[in-house]
């Protein structure tokens, strides 16, 4: 499966999967268990818990708050 993304990464933790969600996606959820951090606000990355819980809770603070890969400025239009 290609794995290419166009836009850039929104996510902080620099990793061999930077930019690359579906290689992210799937490392998280076969390895790690978590969420990956491009699918919180910045502000909910930045606590660094990845559990549904965690989402769920950042995700109810912002209901604009774009999804992995989207572009708040231009996406949320």
């Amino acid at each position: 499966m290609a794995c290419d993304n166009r836009l850039p990464c929104p996510c902080t933790y620099d990793c061999p999967r930077h930019g690359r969600c579906c290689a992210c996606v799937a490392h998280h959820r076969d390895h790690e268990g978590g969420i990956p951090g491009c699918f919180f606000s910045k502000q909910g990355e930045a606590l660094y818990d990845r559990s549904l819980q965690a989402l769920v809770k950042d995700r109810s603070r912002r209901q604009d708050a774009p999804l992995c890969g989207q572009n708040a400025d231009t996406d949320a239009k």
